[in-house]
């Protein structure tokens, strides 16, 4: 379904064309939140495609590794707050591979991990027909077959086994794997991830990555879909405040974890990503602690911090054993009568995003084509627009709203459109309070 803004009422695809602009002052429910994406290099894992993961996934059987081993470092740090973590392998590797005793046995995936597998072969206890084909991961079984020959035993989470050359299963100790590598990742695989990401409903995408084409592909890909496909989407890159976008937001550092962990900027973008994904319309990440932090990696002064602040980029502060974020932002910074500072709230576009993203949602599900372009049919939509409004306003995302005045819907210089109004004054939280002390 095409969306985006509009200037005329010009558009040739059915959709919803959305503007969302600042002034100087039951079937429309709410869209989830929670999903994130990332595009990374990793040592196992399956390649070219998205994987889902959720924080209760079995991530040594998705990934190789359990979630607390450093290879992991961006998921783990992703799925603190994100629901939902669109993965993307980059690489695919040279699988591992090993050879003895009448067998065969190649790593499901490419990638060094796979050197980490071993298969012993022994006797059934219970029976001497059957031989007991056991595949280790860094000494632990992961997987136990009882056959009579190579050819029964079927592929497992970690590898596929093949007969060698006709020669006879026999006993042996442990045959390892070797050859595996990880291979290269290239910015072609970074656009295939995009490619691949633009048909799924997510809130942020975030980069782990130091490279500025790369932070530049992945800016012009969100202001694209923001502004011509209509999807509200935000990326989350490290020191690219040069971005100057709202739906942009840049990492200036990273974080210290309880254990001595140190994630740096790059890597803090993942946990940056998840909790913005996963913030609720009427939620501010302004002070919320980054999960497990003790500290920053970086500390900046004051005068550091208010110049990091003014060029619209995210920062962790130190706050009483914790490591907090300063204030919820994007690079934004060039205001206007119609866009004012608020669009550099995150929070504030939460609820723009959420907005627009819904109406249109609504719309699609439950109107276009179904519905007369009527005076019954834009009174129906106009009531499911204020039913949505007034669930914002009973969250606290929005305040002031009067159903009579600030949602209009008439129709448009075409027979089959509509022309849907809402004016809107989002909440933002208290960030600053000014106190007066009188001494008497």
């Amino acid at each position: 379904m095409a969306g985006g803004i509009w200037t005329t009422q010009n558009k040739v695809r059915p959709g919803v064309y959305v503007n969302v602009t600042g002034t100087g002052s039951p079937v429309g429910k709410m869209g989830d939140r929670g999903v994130t994406a990332l595009a990374l290099a990793l040592p196992w894992g399956p390649s070219g495609s998205l994987l889902k993961l959720t924080p209760q996934d079995d991530m040594q059987k998705q990934l190789g590794y359990d979630l607390t081993t450093p290879a992991l470092q961006p998921v783990r740090e992703a799925l603190k707050r994100a629901g939902t973590l669109l993965l993307y392998r980059l690489n695919e590797g040279v699988k591992a591979q090993g050879t003895g005793s009448g067998l065969q046995t190649t790593a499901l995936y490419g990638g060094e991990r796979g050197n980490d597998l071993k298969v012993v072969i022994e006797k059934n206890v219970d029976d001497s027909a059957l031989f007991d084909v056991r595949t280790l991961l860094d000494g632990v079984e992961v997987d136990n077959q009882s056959v009579a020959d190579a050819g029964a035993l079927a592929p497992n989470d970690y590898v596929h086994f093949a007969e060698s050359d006709g020669v006879p299963l026999a006993l042996s100790a442990g045959i390892p794997l070797a050859g595996g590598a990880n291979g290269t990742a290239t910015a072609a695989e970074h656009s295939k991830f995009l490619t691949l990401l633009e048909v799924q409903d997510f809130q942020t995408v975030g980069l782990v990555s130091t490279d500025n084409s790369l932070k530049s592909l992945y800016v012009a890909y969100v202001k694209r879909l923001r502004e011509t496909e209509g999807k509200k989407v935000q990326a989350v890159l490290s020191d690219y405040a040069a971005a100057g976008h709202e739906g942009v937001i840049s990492v200036a550092n990273g974080v210290v974890l309880a254990d001595g962990t140190l994630v740096d900027k790059t890597n803090a973008v993942a946990w940056v990503a998840g909790a913005t994904a996963a913030a609720a319309v009427n939620e501010s990440l302004t002070y919320q602690a980054y999960d497990d932090a003790v500290d920053a990696d970086v500390r900046f002064s004051h005068s550091e911090t208010v110049d990091k602040l003014n060029r619209g980029e995210l920062l962790f502060t130190y706050s009483g054993g914790r490591a907090v974020v300063e204030q919820d932002i994007n690079t934004f910074t060039t205001y206007s009568p119609t866009k004012g500072k608020a669009f550099s709230k995150n929070r504030v576009l939460r609820v723009l995003d959420s907005i627009a993203g819904d109406m249109k949602r609504i719309f699609e599900s439950y109107f276009i084509g179904k519905v007369a372009n009527n005076d019954d049919g834009r009174g129906l939509f106009w009531s499911q627009c204020v039913s949505y409004m007034n669930d914002l306003q009973n969250l606290g995302a929005i305040e002031s709203f009067d159903a009579q005045k600030d949602i209009t819907v008439v129709a448009g210089a075409d027979s089959d459109s509509i022309v849907l109004e809402v004016a809107v004054k989002p909440v933002d939280s208290v960030e600053k309070v000014y106190m007066k002390v009188k001494v008497v």
